[in-house]
């Protein structure tokens, strides 16, 4: 389950917040639009909303959005939540907040899988480009962007522990055991997912999610998957923001590059390799193992999900998604 809040956090307290210290803004109509696992969002008026961690684990994913995403957000070509404004804790509240610029669109989760290859080179380009050279003060995420065979032990003792999950094990080890990432550590979103990607459907948000206002990042337990087996519009999707930078840190860009399995079906992959090896230029010449070891990087997060939290009907959905575009992916290798 989503894991509890250790503060309440709701529009009357983000008011008091911005009447103390942004009081410019006190009086624009405030909305809750969401809370995930580390954050509370309020929408401020159209185009601004606080962002406020719920728990004491959020706090330093916050500062590192704040300290690292207006240096970061210049370089992408797709639209980030950088901080406009901070707060301080206050009325109550004990932590560190932001005021961030509000983001119309869908999730990617709410999409069918088929429609997201519209969309699979932008983010591949998006990617692409936040994997630049990171400094040498940039932050450290214990189980994102790490080599794998840090991570070896724990994800062979989960995986071991899932019965429906062991065939995700010869994944995990074709990553482990492939060249690991020669060069420096460069920046790594490290949460790619498909709730934390904002899409624009046919040119425009679309009315029936949300009146089409999402900026939150999570997901919506229907996976974005009708259940009576019709089809959606997916003409003209484009990617409309990138979200939640939380795990922001340097390290392995095979760690972003799980998208390709998170999001995509098999000619939105196609799409997405072939543009992001594009886009990455020479660099991909010296790293034969990054799409073995992305695959692993996304049997890790959506396993995790599936494991540690089998109930949160927000995540659960492009968890399996995932997985079941994984096993079938493997299946596919090991009859080539």
């Amino acid at each position: 389950m989503t894991p509890h809040a250790e503060v309440s956090i709701d529009v009357d307290l983000v008011r008091a917040l911005l009447r103390e210290q942004h009081p410019d803004l006190a009086e624009a109509p405030l909305v809750l639009a969401a809370q995930g696992w580390d954050n509370v969002q309020v929408r401020i008026g159209d185009d601004l909303a606080a962002r406020l961690p719920r728990r004491a684990v959020a706090v330093p994913l916050l500062e590192n959005e704040v300290r690292w995403l207006p240096t970061l957000a210049p370089l992408l070509p797709v639209a980030v939540p950088s901080p406009l404004r901070t707060g301080r804790p206050g009325a109550g509240y004990p932590w560190p907040w932001a005021v961030v610029g509000w983001h119309d669109g869908v999730r990617a989760a709410d999409r069918p899988r088929a429609s997201r290859s519209a969309w699979a080179a932008e983010l591949a380009a998006a990617l692409a480009a936040l994997h630049v050279a990171a400094p040498v003060d940039a932050p450290h995420n214990p189980v994102r962007a790490v080599p794998l065979a840090d991570r070896d032990q724990a994800l062979t003792e989960r995986l071991r522990g899932a019965d429906d999950l062991a065939w995700a094990l010869e994944v995990w080890r074709r990553g482990v055991a492939a060249p690991s990432w020669p060069g420096p550590p460069v920046w790594v979103h490290g949460d790619p997912h498909p709730g934390n990607v904002l899409v624009t459907v046919g040119g425009a948000t679309d009315p029936g999610v949300d009146g089409g206002k999402r900026s939150d990042g999570g997901e919506r337990s229907d996976g974005g998957e009708r259940s009576d087996g019709g089809e959606r519009s997916d003409s003209g999707d484009t990617l409309s923001a990138l979200l939640d930078f939380g795990d922001l840190s340097a390290g392995d860009p095979a760690c972003d590059l799980a998208a390709a399995w998170l999001h995509l079906d098999d000619a939105g992959r196609t799409t997405f390799v072939a543009a992001y090896d594009r886009a990455a230029g020479s660099a991909v010449d010296t790293d034969p193992g990054r799409w073995a070891r992305a695959a692993a990087w996304a049997v890790s997060m959506a396993s995790s999900v599936l494991v540690m939290a089998p109930d949160d009907a927000t995540n659960t959905p492009w968890a399996r998604g995932a997985l079941a575009e994984l096993r079938r992916s493997a299946a596919l290798t090991e009859r080539a």
